[in-house]
């Protein structure tokens, strides 16, 4: 099994992150995304994945930096000759979000007009997902495969559902937590995995000055809270991702977002203290996720 992480940013369009997206690998070929976040599609053609060989797409919820990349995905694997429908996984709302993307969506002109070549016609269910909204539980199962997923504490359910899961497959499990605050969800899907990977947006000192600033903390996980967490799971390895831009050398980032990311904190450096702080709990195997960052299991 491989994962690549293809994005490991969040909302803000990052020069050296992506937002967030997960390809795991299978020795058999066979392809899963875990969120579809901006560059995702590049970003797997730049890991030698070509993204019409990708079967399923896996929506832990409905924020932009998790599905914007989505359109673009859809249909570069139309143009890449995909064969038969997409499947997508997600939550409540994500029927609607794919209904309005597509034939008589935001992108109909380009459909209309490619769906007129006899090449794009012939495999036009390319572009026509096949979208099924899960509830907790297992959500997908084929001879390779099991996703299991749980609603995690990330935005009020009313707003958007959010999810986590547990994947298994090839003897081994992988547990992903999309956006979250920590939770016994999310900890149950960790338990005893052997990769956890885990949101952890902001380090201690970003989260300080939010709160000085009345800013608050919003369903997230802090590099404490993520330490103590994967120990209490049992997590045998953890990769941190989702950076909120703490780490930002761009100049127009740090100008932009001054208010809850100001300049003179932001920088490299904070990765050491993420790396730290989650070290004050978990003694297992850590990596701190960059694009592209490719992990055997």
């Amino acid at each position: 099994m491989k994962i690549t992480m293809l994005g490991t940013g969040a909302a803000l369009p990052d020069p050296e992150r992506g937002q967030t997206a997960i390809l795991l690998s299978l020795e058999s070929g066979r392809h899963y995304l875990f969120d579809c976040g901006e560059g995702a599609t590049r970003q797997m053609v730049r890991a030698n994945v070509n993204p019409a060989e990708v079967g399923l797409v896996f929506l832990t919820h409905l924020h932009h930096d998790h599905i914007s990349d989505f359109p673009n995905f859809v249909i570069s694997g139309w143009l890449l000759n995909r064969q038969g429908r997409p499947r997508v996984l997600g939550p409540r709302g994500t029927r609607r979000f794919v209904r309005h993307l597509f034939e008589d969506g935001a992108f109909d002109a380009d459909f209309q007009a490619r769906s007129s070549l006899q090449a794009r016609r012939n495999n036009i269910d390319a572009v026509r997902p096949d979208v099924i909204e899960i509830a907790p539980g297992i959500v997908h199962e084929d001879d390779e495969l099991r996703i299991i997923a749980a609603h995690v504490e990330h935005l009020p359910h009313h707003i958007c559902e959010c999810f986590g899961v547990r994947i298994e497959a090839e003897g081994k499990v992988v547990a992903f937590s999309g956006d979250t605050q920590p939770c016994a969800a999310m900890e149950e899907l960790a338990r005893g995995a052997d990769l956890l990977i885990h949101e952890c947006t902001f380090p201690e000192t970003i989260l300080a000055h939010r709160a000085s600033q009345g800013m608050g903390h919003y369903g997230h996980t802090s590099p404490s809270e993520l330490g103590e967490l994967a120990a209490r799971a049992g997590a045998r390895s953890l990769v941190a991702t989702h950076f909120g831009s703490f780490d930002t050398s761009s100049a127009v980032l740090k100008k932009a977002a001054a208010m809850h990311l100001p300049a003179e904190l932001v920088g490299p450096h904070l990765l050491d203290e993420v790396a730290a702080d989650i070290r004050r709990h978990y003694r297992g195997p850590l990596r701190l996720a960059r694009d592209l960052m490719r992990i055997d299991l």
